[in-house]
């Protein structure tokens, strides 16, 4: 019962966020982080076309890649397993590069930044590594790389647990967002690592 539930909370958050990127396209979108950006920046063609990949493409890989960890669907439809798989693989690259890219002008300096682009470049490689795993018929590696893979997506997801809770803490957006460019996806990591270490 436990293991469902948490299943069941785990898909809604993963779709949840994964469809909150439509928000910047129904209301101004001068709220949020966006709030504490620079005008220049918010104007900057190259910084939008690189927002805009990242948030629209890291909410695709978030919204379909909890599909590929059924094991029900995966077994009965192979197919549709693999055709999702390239999905994710083409949304992951472009997002994690376009994240590396705004990463260097993330909010709170340099410490946000080597948090957020430290993200992207294990982002990229783990879902790289799940590809020539597969490619090369290592399904157990494949297996462990794109919960790693995963797990680094699911950042978008616990960035939006964490903030509030630490923004409430320190009174300071500033701050929670130093804290929080690293605490939205090392824990996520180390939870990987305990699940990818029951598969033999």
């Amino acid at each position: 019962m436990i293991k469902k539930t948490s299943w069941i909370l785990f898909v809604t958050m993963a779709i949840v966020i994964g469809l909150y990127p439509g928000i910047y396209f129904l209301i101004p979108r001068e709220f949020g982080l966006l709030s504490s950006k620079k005008t220049e920046l918010l104007n900057n063609i190259f910084w939008n076309i690189g927002f805009y990949t990242h948030i629209i493409l890291g909410g695709l890989a978030l919204l379909i890649g909890w599909i590929q960890f059924n094991s029900k669907m995966r077994t009965r439809n192979i197919l549709l397993h693999r055709q999702v798989g390239k999905l994710y693989l083409i949304a992951v690259f472009l997002s994690s590069i376009a994240g590396i890219y705004i990463g260097f002008y993330a909010t709170g300096g340099i410490v946000s930044s080597l948090g957020f682009i430290s993200l992207g470049i294990i982002w990229f490689y783990t879902t790289l590594m799940a590809y020539l795993h597969i490619r090369n018929k290592r399904i157990e590696q494949h297996q462990k790389m794109m919960i790693y893979s995963y797990a680094a997506c699911f950042a978008a997801v616990t960035l939006r647990i964490w903030l509030p809770i630490l923004i409430m803490i320190f009174g300071d957006f500033n701050k929670a967002y130093v804290i929080v460019a690293w605490l939205c996806w090392v824990p996520n990591l180390l939870v990987a690592k305990l699940i990818t270490s029951r598969i033999v």
